[in-house]
């Protein structure tokens, strides 16, 4: 197993790309924390996952350091160490600039981005003085080209790839390593309910003509998580089948 024994921590873990990436982890042989603000949505990844005790739920929310601070420490109470943290947890507010209102741009940069800086720092902080560790931030797509409808998100999610590199300077001389995922359309409930006319548009953009699957995404994760990235920090890698190239 890649991991087997290690600590992982990924928020928005019980649903979407979050609960596939807690899974692969699992099944690498990983402990893993799971973050998300809902109890229904946390029990039932926890049943679905079928993993006992290597799997802790928390009710936390990435943007609130009290939160992120909680499940620092509950991980290292829990599971006695800290090796992986991953930044997953969002959402989206999707409007044109001109009819989006600024709650929904502030709410959306403070999960994503303000989100993903206090989850990394609060893993840098445990594993530089632990020697090492794997931080892995969810970036997108839409951070690299934009998406009309989007300048919210799309703000959010480029600014977590600054946010990246500058903290792999920062992190890395004591062995933490920062890293970033940016997917393209990946097969959710959400990308099948589209139109059938807009999938084939943009599956027109895509060179390997099919969307992601969630599993795909969290194959790349557990890579980043385990000892074959080992000499990888700052990286940004993007698991779109060539969209965007």
């Amino acid at each position: 197993m890649l991991i087997e024994g290690s600590v992982c921590v990924v928020t928005g873990g019980a649903r979407g790309l979050g609960f596939a990436m807690a899974r692969r982890l699992l099944a690498e042989g990983g402990n893993v924390v799971i973050t998300d603000v809902s109890d229904d949505a946390l029990a039932a990844a926890v049943e679905s996952l079928g993993a006992g005790s290597a799997v802790l739920p928390l009710i936390a929310r990435a943007s609130v350091i009290e939160d992120v601070a909680m499940v620092a420490e509950a991980t290292v109470d829990r599971f006695g160490g800290m090796d992986v943290w991953v930044n997953n947890a969002g959402f989206t507010r999707d409007a044109t600039m001109r009819k989006m209102p600024v709650d929904d741009f502030d709410a959306v940069i403070d999960v994503h981005l303000r989100g993903a800086w206090l989850g990394t720092r609060a893993a840098a902080d445990y594993m530089r003085d632990h020697g090492g560790g794997s931080i892995i931030n969810v970036s997108s797509i839409s951070g690299k080209v934009g998406n009309a409808g989007q300048t919210n998100y799309s703000a959010a999610k480029a600014g977590v790839v600054g946010l990246t590199k500058a903290a792999a300077k920062e992190v890395g001389f004591a062995g933490v390593r920062v890293n970033a995922i940016q997917p393209g359309i990946i097969r959710t409930a959400m990308t099948e309910a589209m139109p059938e006319a807009i999938k084939q548009d943009r599956l027109r953009d895509i060179p390997l003509g099919r969307f992601g699957e969630p599993d795909e995404v969290a194959d790349v994760v557990l890579f980043l998580a385990s000892p074959l990235s080992r000499y990888l920090t700052g990286v940004v890698i993007e698991i779109a089948g060539g969209r965007n190239i």
